[in-house]
């Protein structure tokens, strides 16, 4: 077969489902081109994107900005590794370190990535800054997380597909109710917890939002006890959730701000992932103080590809973007309409009894249980209609659209959605 042989929507997953290893459950789309919020699926229908590459593409699909330095790097310099220095890699980090107001940066590829390496940061902070006995250090979690699929990640995920079968399983980890600040205050009492990792939003449990003072309140008490607060912001993170952080809680303020704003709580390790290339390659990072980073030495840990010039110029574009486009502004001011505009349709419907979220990451409740297929079928059924999303946790549908939507879009998507749930039988 030809690499550029064009193939039919059923070819194509047929292809799939024979040479390659089972671990998705894809809906029965297969996209060819994407522009913006809209992707193409190999027949040339059109759909809006809802679901962002799991925001990844929050600057959306294709950005000529991020694609053009994409092209540009890519024909001068991709690769170096880190056992020499580049003329990309330092700007990078300069330019990183004062977007999000911290002191140093350790580059990584995916999301996953950068969670092993906080977790590790972290365990070292511990052991070399506050006298933890070796190998005692507790990192306490929330259930219903999801930090990737690693071994270290699904030792302490509560998800049964993630996790069954795949020990044994790495320990050193607490399990506590997320948005449950009486459960770790608890745990903290434990003098051997050197951190805190959690989401700000909990986004394949469902887009569940913690109480408004939870995420403050969780990081006083960290501080006061010692332990590193650790902010995975790979999803809500990159302006998704109406902030440039979802730690920056539902600030009014613009980009490049001084951080002074009572809702803003600063983590003392920050991880970023998805849209920090705008999904055009992957690039990740974890943020933190020199007090904390500078625990981490030469031959302790890295990556071939953290760090190369391809991935950082990329990354630079795709912040540069957030800015130049207010994607921050867009989020917040767009989620409020799609959030209002739920609202009133679930009035008048029995099929859908909540909608949640924060910026353009939603979700709404189908009123079915868990295991049943309804959400799985308005979806497919969405797709009918050109509107692209996924399911998560059985019963619920989460809606992440690319934030450089326009309000118009945004109506034409809602309309698609009312009329897809109102007709579904």
């Amino acid at each position: 077969m030809e690499i550029t042989q064009k193939l039919t929507s059923e070819e194509a997953i047929k292809l799939e489902e024979k040479h390659g290893a089972h671990n998705y459950y894809p809906l029965p789309v297969v996209l060819s081109k994407g522009e913006g919020v809209y992707v193409w699926d190999v027949e040339g229908k059109k759909y809006f994107d809802f679901l962002s590459a799991y925001s990844a593409v929050n600057q959306g699909h294709c950005h000529p900005k991020i694609v053009g330095t994409l092209k540009e790097q890519a024909e001068t310099l991709t690769l170096t590794s880190r056992a020499f220095f580049n003329d990309i890699l330092g700007p990078y980090e300069k330019y990183i370190t004062e977007y999000f107001g911290f002191d140093k940066v350790l580059p990584m590829n995916t999301g996953a990535e950068g969670v092993e390496t906080a977790i590790k940061i972290c365990r070292k902070y511990a052991y070399e800054k506050r006298g933890i006995p070796e190998n005692q250090a507790k990192i306490i979690v929330c259930d219903g997380n999801f930090h990737g699929r690693t071994t270290t990640v699904i030792s302490f995920s509560n998800d049964e597909d993630a996790r069954n079968s795949f020990g044994p399983y790495t320990p050193g980890f607490l399990n506590i109710p997320y948005n449950d600040i009486e459960a770790l205050e608890v745990a903290l009492e434990d003098e051997n917890v050197a951190g805190f990792l959690v989401e700000p939003i909990q986004g394949e449990a469902g887009v569940v939002v913690p109480d408004k003072n939870y995420l403050a309140e969780a990081a006083a008490l960290c501080k006061k006890k010692g332990a590193l607060f650790i902010a995975d912001e790979i999803q809500t993170g990159i302006a998704r959730t109406g902030g440039l952080l979802r730690v920056c809680g539902d600030c009014s303020c613009e980009h490049k701000c001084e951080r002074q704003e009572a809702t803003y709580t600063r983590p003392d390790i920050l991880i970023l992932g998805k849209a920090l290339s705008g999904g055009a390659y992957p690039v990740s990072a974890v943020l933190a103080d020199d007090e904390v980073m500078n625990v981490i030495k030469p031959g302790q840990h890295g990556s071939t590809f953290g760090g190369n010039p391809l991935g950082c110029k990329v990354a630079m574009a795709a912040l540069e973007v957030v800015n130049d486009e207010k994607l921050i502004q867009n989020a917040r001011r767009l989620g409020e309409i799609f959030r209002e505009r739920m609202n009133k349709f679930i009035e008048t419907t029995d099929t859908i009894t909540l909608v949640r979220g924060r910026g353009l990451l939603n979700a709404i409740v189908i009123n079915d249980t868990p295991d049943s297929s309804t959400a799985w079928d308005i979806c497919v059924a969405l797709k009918e209609n050109g509107l692209l999303a996924k399911p998560t946790h059985g019963n619920i549908i989460r809606f992440a659209p690319p934030l450089v939507m326009t309000e118009e879009q945004l109506h034409e998507c809602c309309d698609i959605i009312e009329s897809t749930i109102r007709d579904f039988k």
